[in-house]
């Protein structure tokens, strides 16, 4: 796999096509890579970095909307710029529908696509940051006891301790305690960065 921290990827059946865009890609400073199919992208060990697609919408075999739909699933943050030589307005709505970065028409300026690359490699790696925040505040979150787990729903709900140790049926030092390890285990040290890591783990508010 490429040691490269991003990647574009040219899918296109037409060789000279890719050569070209190759050329283009790497002139550019990217690390870039070609393929003749679908199927051989797909082939492919899954990148972990920000990586752009630059993709043919008609090919044999799985075609550009195929593909598009089959990556969905992959776990990787791949951004797509279609290409075409016969684009059609249905065809380009939905490749934006699903997610697409832009739809570009052969032939088509070097400066518009390199651009189109650009913002698609920035999206890719914005979702991978925010995926990373999403694991790290998760795997935070997994470290307390199932009793913490109700308080932080209760905290991030905005209940005072004693509040929560009347819906809880407890004692409201019990709670304070509670809290104060959710806290710790947690890492941070006020109910707004409370509520911020529990939004990026997706924990919701209890309902009281």
């Amino acid at each position: 796999m490429s040691k490269a921290k991003k990647l574009v990827c040219v899918v296109d059946d037409d060789q000279p096509v890719r050569r070209a865009l190759g050329r283009l890609f790497k002139s550019a400073a990217y690390a870039a890579e070609t393929f003749a199919s679908a199927e051989d992208y797909l082939s492919r060990e899954i990148f972990q970095g920000p990586i752009c697609l630059v993709l043919d919408v008609r090919m044999p075999g799985l075609n550009g909307l195929g593909l598009q739909k089959a990556i969905e699933t992959r776990g990787a943050c791949e951004q797509i710029v279609f290409i075409t030589g016969h684009g059609d307005v249905p065809t380009a709505t939905q490749a934006m529908k699903n997610g697409a970065v832009d739809f570009l028409t052969k032939p088509f300026d070097d400066t518009e696509l390199t651009e189109a690359v650009k913002r698609a490699l920035a999206r890719g790696g914005e979702q991978l940051r925010q995926r990373g925040e999403r694991r790290e505040a998760r795997a935070r979150v997994d470290k307390l006891t199932p009793r913490e787990f109700e308080v932080l729903r209760f905290v991030v709900m905005g209940l005072l301790n004693k509040q929560i140790a009347a819906e809880l049926h407890t004692a409201e030092k019990t709670i304070k305690v509670h809290r104060g390890r959710v806290m710790q285990k947690l890492g941070v040290t006020s109910v707004p960065d409370l509520v911020r890591i529990s939004q990026r783990a997706g924990v919701s508010p209890a309902r009281a």
